[in-house]
């Protein structure tokens, strides 16, 4: 039994390992490198594209401010003002009504109902026009459009979105989310059928050209259209990299590699409001965010396929080519045992398309598929509401967006740690409940005490960044490669019905019970912390190859630990 033990298990076996028909390409990153000078600057390219995808997401926070603005007065007021050498301030006092009664803001939607045309201005008593004969004072909506604060444009002067025409803001932001959505399914059965390097190729060009015309749209619909095709795309890019990084590096380097790009992420919003400071337009600033797509779909040319993939759709030969120039980049060559490798003539189940079916056909995947797909909804309800909220505290948007992203780059590092030291599982409970105790807690501390409640607020949010940044490396790590990026992908969905549903939580909880929102917030984070301790621990557990892979993962699991032991035994005798 003894040596039986040794011949599967030792690191000196053969490297032409096989499961069911397939290299194994765990043991082929032995030979090539499970975490060289390729698969660095690999990982550090696509972290660059995580940074324009944290730009496509944060944006709007500065595209869709709306300005200080009032009714444009009636063409013959110029001609007063003129007459009557009234300022601007003066005009405004004479022509717009107070938002408030006895209030100093002018009132944003209306102005005082005055015939211009036919009145007789007396200049020594305008104020006079505003009351008619019974001493009413009429009031009537903007007939000449509005003047906008032109310290800086937005989308909303522009396209004139304000007053009756506010909700089309809400639209704007509503049409990314439904891009995600739409692009995370598409790119993700995209990805698995087609590759991954081809999909994030078409994703960073479609990106480029929709964000380039959603600068130019010379009317609100072109402006709509385009970002729903900018959001389609820039989803791909989010799940197609972090599937990339999974694949392409040795298991103890997973954790590492993802949450590198969830870090990059969290840069790129702290990066966001200086750029937004230094650039006053909002055509400029969605230019500045769109050409470095451009730029990394030039050296994105020069990176890979995933040996993985291309091993999981029976290309071989492609997959040893690749695998050699890694090799070669690495300082080391590849075994020439690979070449002789005898494939079985039956076409294995992961070479065929993907099937969302997949996902549920076993029981195993359907319980990790389920459990998943409510943990991403959850998390990103969460995350995306306790954002939100801080617009009722009426922060600067500069230093709010700021503030998000520093709070989530150590979250986010901290991930590193633990992982490491403690698995997947564990980390994911403790942070999703912590997260939604904080949120119950923040509910039952009164707005008087502001400071307190928005700090507690503030680690719910530490919380469950802790939580999503685990969540990626879990959901690749569960997901056989035959469908991985497509499972990935359903899951990311489900988070993006998550962060359309969030606002409507949020602001219709609120009319109920102002702190409505934190309770439900809080209840769905810690029910999504007990349903992961169903989930099997995939710390140093090499990735499913197939669906028969997920389904006897436990097995696997039990296999790769004692693999793991044997080496360090081997190591410690020699």
């Amino acid at each position: 039994m003894v040596e039986v033990k040794q011949t599967l298990f030792s690191p000196r076996r053969t490297p032409c390992h096989i499961v069911g028909t397939m290299i194994a390409f765990d043991n082929v990153l032995r030979d090539i490198g499970e975490f060289g000078r390729c698969q660095k600057w690999v990982v550090l390219l696509l972290s660059m594209c995580g940074i324009t995808f944290s730009f496509l997401i944060a944006v709007f926070v500065f595209l869709g401010v709306i300005p200080n603005h009032w009714c444009r007065g009636h063409p013959a007021i110029v001609g007063l003002r003129e007459k009557c050498g009234w300022s601007l301030e003066e005009e405004r006092n004479y022509t717009i009504p107070p938002e408030n009664p006895g209030g100093s803001s002018y009132s944003r939607c209306e102005s005082y109902h005055v015939d211009w045309n036919l009145t007789s201005l007396n200049c020594d008593d305008p104020e006079a026009l505003i009351a008619n004969s019974s001493g009413e004072v009429l009031r009537t909506t903007c007939k000449n459009g509005w003047f906008f604060d032109s310290s800086r444009t937005t989308i909303v002067s522009e396209y004139q979105l304000v007053c009756d025409d506010a909700w089309k803001v809400d639209v704007s932001q509503g049409c990314i989310q439904i891009g995600f959505f739409l692009g995370v399914l598409i790119s993700g059965y995209a990805a698995d059928r087609y590759g991954r390097k081809l999909c994030l190729l078409a994703c960073l060009c479609g990106t480029g050209v929709a964000g380039i015309f959603v600068a130019i749209a010379p009317v609100y619909p072109v402006f709509v259209a385009f970002r729903i095709l900018q959001g389609l795309f820039g989803r791909g890019i989010s799940v197609i990299i972090s599937v990339i990084v999974t694949e392409i590096v040795g298991r103890r380097y997973r954790r590492l590699v993802i949450v590198v790009t969830q870090a990059v992420f969290s840069l790129g919003v702290m990066l966001l409001p200086g750029f937004a400071y230094m650039i006053k337009s909002w055509k400029g600033i969605q230019t500045a965010i769109t050409v470095p797509n451009f730029v990394l779909l030039l050296y994105c040319c020069l990176i890979p396929e995933s040996p993985r993939w291309l091993l999981s759709r029976k290309k071989i030969k492609k997959a040893l080519k690749v695998s050699q120039k890694i090799a070669e980049q690495n300082g080391r060559c590849l075994p020439s045992s690979y070449k002789e490798v005898i494939i079985g003539e039956n076409t294995p189940e992961e070479a065929k398309n993907p099937s969302f079916l997949d996902l549920f056909r076993t029981s195993q995947m359907r319980k990790n598929t389920l459990i998943l797909m409510y943990s991403w909804f959850t998390s990103n309800v969460v995350y995306l509401g306790l954002i939100l909220r801080l617009g009722f505290q009426g922060v600067e948007s500069y230093s709010d967006v700021f503030v998000a992203g520093a709070v989530e780059l150590p979250a986010t590092m901290l991930g590193v740690l633990v992982v490491h030291r403690v698995g997947r599982r564990s980390p994911f409970v403790a942070s999703s409940v912590l997260a939604g105790a904080f949120c119950l807690i923040a509910a039952c501390i009164s707005e008087e005490m502001h400071r307190l409640k928005t700090a507690v607020t503030t680690l719910a949010r530490f919380g469950i960044t802790i939580s999503l940044s685990i969540l990626f490396l879990v959901t690749n790590e569960l997901q056989p490669t035959s469908i991985r990026s497509f499972g990935v992908s359903v899951c990311l969905a489900l988070g993006d019905v998550g962060g359309i549903v969030a606002p409507f939580l949020l602001f219709r909880l609120t009319t109920i019970w102002t702190e409505l929102p934190l309770v439900i917030f809080g209840v769905l984070a810690v029910v999504a912390g007990g349903l992961m301790m169903l989930l099997p621990e995939t710390r140093g557990m090499r990735l499913p190859e197939a669906v028969s892979d997920v389904e006897n993962i436990a097995r696997l699991y039990r296999h790769d630990q004692d693999e793991c032991k044997e080496m360090i035994n081997l190591r410690t005798s020699t």
